[in-house]
């Protein structure tokens, strides 16, 4: 890829990699030259170094557009009235994906439309418009394992029920 550019991070050499009863995705994480992935997605700056800037299965895709989360819970993230966040591709009609926003407010009493216009208008302030979440959603908490990561998995699952199929 160009300098800049993110893409699909992918490294030769260390453990080979096996999903357990998955054969497919074994034979996903391996391109032509027999390097591997773990699914990370980054870009070099003109310097080098790598900066990884999401999960693969995390994209989302809108209308043709590849969109990265973790850029937009980065700028939610610094909101005074949020204590934790997941962005996440929920099913939309005509792009395939939207962007929405699940916060969990440091207040949850806070919750509401005035709360959600304003996380709206402060991504507004620092993303393109297309980044920035049509909706947002609160719950009381997120659901994140012991060590802290957060399961998106979990998250995404009740906006794709009854779906056939969950991009990403």
């Amino acid at each position: 890829m160009p300098v800049g550019e993110s893409g699909v991070v992918y490294f030769e050499g260390g453990l080979p990699i096996d999903y357990h009863n998955d054969p497919d995705k074994t034979a996903s994480a391996y391109d032509h030259h027999a390097w591997n992935t773990v699914g990370d997605m980054g870009y070099l700056d003109e310097d080098g170094f790598l900066y990884l800037t999401d999960r693969k299965d995390h994209m989302i895709i809108s209308g043709g557009v590849n969109i990265y989360p973790q850029e937009i819970e980065a700028v939610l993230i610094r909101h005074p009235a949020v204590a934790d966040v997941a962005v996440i591709g929920v099913p939309n009609a005509e792009f395939g994906e939207e962007v929405r926003a699940v916060v969990q407010p440091l207040d949850p009493g806070a919750a509401g439309p005035e709360l959600a216009e304003e996380l709206v208008a402060f991504c507004r302030g620092e993303l393109a418009g297309y980044k920035c979440p049509r909706q947002v959603d609160f719950e009381n908490e997120l659901p994140r394992a012991p060590s802290g990561k957060l399961y998106k998995r979990r998250v995404r699952a009740r906006y794709w029920e009854g779906h056939g199929t969950a991009i990403g």
